[in-house]
C-alpha cells in the first residue's frame, strides 16, 4: 500500500523493535494523565481500523500510542513473531523505547489476548486494562470437531499455506461481514482500509503464524484463564452481543474470574464494538481512565 489511512487526530512514526515498527500517536503528557496504549486485532486489522475513533477523541486528554504489529499494517514488512506472549513481548520493547511506563493498554480480539499476556508477563507496564471481543480465553475453537480443523490447517506446510493465504485475503470484503452486526455504522474510510490491507502479498502471514502458535491439537496454547486472578488491575471487558467471531460467554467468565474487572455487553453489536458503537464505548474507557488517573495521583 502507497498510502494507508492516518486516523483523525493522529501522526505516525516508527520505532526500531524487531524491524521497523510503525506508531500512530495523539496527545501529549498531561499531568497526571497515564498512557493510553492501543492494540489491534488480528486478520487484516490495523491501528488505524481497530482505533480509528480514539485519536481525536482521547489525545486531547492524554497519550495515546498505537502499535502496529510485525507482520500487520504499515509494520508489515516486519518479520511475523508468532503468538502473543512474543507479541506482547514487541508491545513491551516498543513501551520501553518510547519511555511509556505504565500505561492502560487496549487490545481488540488478538490484541486483547495480548494485552492479557503483557499484563501476566510485565505488570509494571501496566496500569489499567481495556479489552473488546478479548482473545485468549478459551480451551477450544467452538466445537471439538471445529478445533482439530483449525489445527489441522495450521499444521499445512509453507508451501501450501502461503498459497492458500494468499487466496483467502481474495474474500476479505465477505470476511469484513463477520466482524460487523451494523456495517453502515463503521466509517467507509475503515471499511476501505481493510479491504485494501487484504491485498498487499503479505496480508494474513503474520495472522497465520499467530493461529499456528495459539491452535494446539486438543486445546488453546496460549488460554490465561487460570492465571486471571494475578491481573488485579482496573479492568473493563466491552463484547457486542452479535459478535459471532468470540463468544460473549468467554468475556462473562473472565469478568467473573478478574478480582478488579466490568464487563459491558453492548446490545445489536458485533465484533467491533469500538468501532459500531463508539459513544458506549468511549463513554466506558473514560470511566475507566479516569479511576486509573485518581489512582495514580
Amino acid at each position: 500500500m502507497a498510502t494507508r489511512l492516518i486516523p483523525p487526530g493522529a501522526r505516525e512514526d516508527f520505532v526500531s523493535v524487531h524491524g521497523r515498527v510503525r506508531i500512530l500517536r495523539a496527545g501529549t503528557g498531561q499531568d497526571g494523565a497515564v498512557p493510553a496504549l492501543l492494540v489491534h486485532g488480528g486478520g487484516y486489522d490495523t491501528s488505524a481500523i481497530s482505533w480509528f475513533h480514539l485519536f481525536g477523541a482521547l489525545g486531547s486528554e492524554r497519550p495515546v500510542v498505537a502499535v502496529d504489529l510485525p507482520g500487520f499494517g504499515g509494520s508489515i514488512e516486519a518479520p511475523p513473531v508468532g503468538g502473543p506472549d512474543r507479541m506482547a513481548a514487541v508491545v513491551a520493547d516498543v513501551m520501553d523505547a518510547l519511555g511509556i511506563e505504565p500505561a492502560v493498554v487496549f487490545g481488540c480480539s488478538m490484541g486483547g489476548d495480548v494485552a492479557l499476556h503483557l499484563a501476566l508477563a510485565r505488570p509494571a507496564l501496566v496500569a489499567g486494562l481495556v479489552l473488546v471481543g478479548p482473545g485468549g480465553l478459551t480451551p477450544v475453537v467452538k466445537s471439538r470437531l471445529t478445533h482439530t480443523l483449525a489445527w489441522a490447517a495450521t499444521r499445512l506446510p509453507d508451501r501450501i499455506f502461503l498459497p492458500a493465504t494468499r487466496l483467502a485475503n481474495r474474500f476479505a470484503g465477505a470476511a469484513l461481514q463477520r466482524f460487523v452486526h451494523d456495517r453502515d455504522a463503521i466509517p467507509e474510510q475503515v471499511l476501505n482500509e481493510f479491504i485494501a490491507e487484504a491485498k498487499h502479498p503479505r496480508a494474513g502471514i503474520a495472522y497465520g503464524r499467530y493461529n499456528q502458535a495459539t491452535i494446539g491439537w486438543r486445546r488453546m496454547r496460549q488460554d490465561v484463564t487460570q492465571h486471571l486472578c494475578r491481573i488485579t488491575v482496573p479492568t473493563l471487558i466491552v463484547h457486542g452481543a452479535e459478535d459471532v467471531l468470540v463468544d460473549t460467554a468467554d468475556s462473562r467468565r473472565a469478568a467473573g474470574l478478574m478480582p478488579d474487572a466490568t464487563l459491558v455487553i453492548v446490545p445489536d453489536c458485533g465484533h467491533w464494538a469500538q468501532l459500531e458503537r463508539p459513544e458506549i464505548f468511549l463513554e466506558e474507557s473514560r470511566s475507566l481512565l479516569a479511576r486509573v488517573d485518581a489512582a495514580r495521583r
